[in-house]
């Protein structure tokens, strides 16, 4: 879900394409018979398949001079983009790829990411026993978390009294019509609906998510912007006052807007954790072992938490952050906001049934 790295910085560090590129092969002079030598091996590289703006670039920037491997970094904006480019690549292409919760599960489930070698991550012991072994890739034997958070809401206090918004149903208020940004998210929004409609996330049945539908259809109208590439700027730019958007994109706003509050609803806000994963068919497994242990590594936790908002399942990258940034309940919700929180889940071809909705709500019907 979701979370950030700029262009220009990724183009400094190896590129950013959706295919990696392909060095022309070098001039050969022919070599007396005598002599047989071979070739000089290639520059080596990695390449990631990620979230825009979703690791510092000077963490990457570190990686490469520390280890001589070049970073080449593709960016999309949705777990559902990310996952039909690597499918129809079938695994190839990217070294890693970083799919939210019920995404790992899916690609676990497909065959299209491969095993990871855990005794290839010295660091692997700096992460939170807490966030690890769910259900969506038991004993993370195919994943690596990296970051995680909440989709919420941000308000502007500035154009909106915060304290009257306590609920995801409370975006339905008409004097809130033209002033709402929801993100390009089709479980996340339906999870908005189904709550407000009275039923849990998840769902698999059809009537509950026509209902959520419907409720959905009724809120279409109040909204003004659908964001998912920089949710923050239409809340900087003031072109929205109230946004459903992650966590840690109201804290990059919050730098810049001291009147900007971000609250978790009643009806409970959607959690996930970003993971690492190796697609099937990388070609530079061994290299994106050691990217994903120099993400480990307590000191790129805690770039990642300061740059991006979010928090990070290191305990040790927790353990050197300011005592400020540990108790900002933007980036770490409180307990009681867990417990009323959910992750979505792999729910199969009942996908379709959402996507066949949201597809409606955007067409305007």
């Amino acid at each position: 879900m979701k979370k950030w790295l700029a262009l220009a910085a990724a183009l400094l560090i190896g590129g950013c394409s959706d295919k990696p590129e392909t060095q022309a092969p070098a001039e050969t002079t022919a070599a007396p018979a005598a002599t047989d030598a071979a070739a000089p091996a290639g520059p080596q590289k990695v390449v990631i398949y990620n979230w825009t703006e979703y690791i510092p670039a000077a963490v990457l920037e570190e990686f490469t001079k520390e280890t001589g491997i070049e970073v080449e970094y593709a960016t999309y904006e949705s777990n559902e983009a990310m996952y039909a480019k690597i499918k129809l690549m079938d695994g190839k292409g990217y070294d890693i790829a970083v799919p939210s919760t019920f995404y790992v599960e899916k690609m676990r489930k497909e065959g299209l990411i491969q095993p990871i070698k855990k005794d290839m991550l010295a660091n692997y012991g700096n992460l939170d026993a807490n966030m690890m072994n769910k259900p969506y890739d038991p004993n993370n034997d195919f994943s690596v978390p990296y970051l995680w958070g909440a989709t919420s809401i941000a308000i502007n206090n500035k154009d909106v009294d915060a304290s009257k918004i306590t609920k995801w149903a409370d975006l339905w208020k008409p004097e809130y019509a033209g002033k709402l940004m929801i993100m390009d998210d089709v479980r996340d929004n339906f999870y908005v609906g189904l709550r407000v409609a009275g039923f849990q996330n998840n769902s698999t049945n059809e009537e509950e998510i026509k209902a959520a539908y419907e409720k959905l259809k009724a809120l279409w109208p109040s909204i003004k912007v659908i964001n998912s590439d920089s949710p923050k700027t239409p809340l900087i730019q003031g072109n929205v006052s109230i946004g459903a958007i992650w966590n840690g994109e109201a804290y990059m706003a919050q730098q810049e807007m001291e009147d900007l509050q971000y609250i978790y609803p009643e009806e409970g806000a959607v959690l996930w954790v970003d993971s690492f994963v190796i697609p099937k068919g990388a070609a530079n497994v061994e290299n994106a072992h050691k990217f994903i242990d120099f993400m480990l590594r307590a000191e790129s936790a805690k770039a990642a938490i300061e740059e991006l908002g979010y928090a990070a399942p290191n305990t040790a990258g927790i353990a050197l952050l300011d005592e400020a940034l540990r108790n900002n309940k933007t980036v770490f919700p409180a307990a009681e906001d867990i417990a009323k929180g959910s992750f979505h889940q792999d729910l199969g071809d009942t996908v379709l049934v959402y996507e066949k909705y949201w597809e409606l709500l955007k067409a305007g019907q």
